[in-house]
């Protein structure tokens, strides 16, 4: 199997499963792949009914003073998508509508709202998890659209893509334990779609030189593991499933207490639905119907 991008995004879309924008990372989806995405979900429901987890859902954007809480912007600058809106008065509009109608910048009759978009699946929970959490801790089961200024023609890349997230919080080992525990999960959930998954300790995109640091100490201490399948390339393959353990970190700052009153700790489990119908795609071929049986008896059963 010879894998690239341009092959792959070619494919996707004289298929119809994506449908491009004109902007990079940007594209709609058809009945098609929206049915193998909802699918999967419903798959990772399955193996995931006997957790109970809580069910939550939040809006795509999140509260500006909880994302700069957040310290994303100490991390990961170059991927924050703000939210805008024209806040002029009246006598503004016209030179608005004049500068869209020439081409012009009109990025100085706009001002920053009191949201961004999420940039991060689980980021919309921590500030409801502040407090002492009950025995055993919590679990939280969440499907969110996710946000990242990150242009590209590889259509693995998006700037706005879902991702099906569980967030434990509790004491370190539970936590832990969870994590290892869906590894384990997420890679057996793969394998028997026919896809070769493997795990790898990874780390974030973390922003300049002091990124750099951060990244060594993340991967040193492996606080995260990526499932990874070949989708655009065979030396390079593309998480599809990560695991990111936070120790305190996100305790620290929204005040999430153990029942001890020791600082919890918190983990996230999210499966990138779009990355994962990509790779069974690239796969298995462009047309469902042709999959192979057993793949089918486990999305359609």
């Amino acid at each position: 199997m010879e894998f690239d991008s341009r092959s792959l995004y070619d494919g996707l879309v004289a298929h119809g499963l994506i449908v491009p924008s004109g902007e990079p990372g940007v594209f709609g989806r058809n009945a098609a792949f929206e049915d193998v995405l909802e699918r999967f979900s419903a798959l990772v429901s399955q193996v995931a009914a006997a957790d109970g987890a809580e069910k939550y859902t939040f809006p795509p954007t999140l509260a500006r003073p909880v994302f700069e809480r957040s310290g994303f912007m100490k991390s990961f600058p170059q991927l924050a998508m703000g939210v805008v809106s024209f806040c002029g008065c009246a006598s503004d509009h016209p030179k608005l509508v004049e500068r869209i109608a020439n081409g012009e910048s009109y990025d100085d009759l706009m001002a920053r709202t009191g949201v961004v978009l999420i940039p991060a699946a689980c980021y919309p929970l921590y500030p409801s998890l502040g407090g002492t959490l009950p025995a055993g801790g919590r679990l939280v089961d969440m499907t969110h659209w996710v946000f990242r200024h990150e242009p590209s023609d590889e259509p693995t890349r998006m700037q706005a893509f879902r991702v099906r997230e569980f967030v434990r919080a509790g004491a370190p080992d539970e936590v832990v334990a969870w994590r290892d525990m869906w590894l384990e999960r997420g890679l057996e959930l793969l394998r028997s779609l026919g896809l070769p998954a493997d795990p790898e300790v990874a780390t974030d995109p973390f922003f300049g030189r002091a990124g750099r640091m951060l990244a060594v100490n993340q991967r040193e201490q492996k606080l995260k593991f990526e499932v990874v399948v070949p989708v655009i390339s065979a030396e390079k393959p593309t998480a599809v499933c990560s695991f990111n353990y936070h120790q305190d970190y996100f305790s620290k700052t929204f005040e999430i207490l153990q029942p001890n009153g020791e600082l919890a700790h918190t983990a996230c489990l999210g499966f990138g639905l779009e990355r994962v119908c990509m790779a069974l795609f690239k796969h298995h071929g462009f047309d469902p119907l042709q999959w192979p049986a057993a793949v089918r008896a486990r999305l359609w059963p």
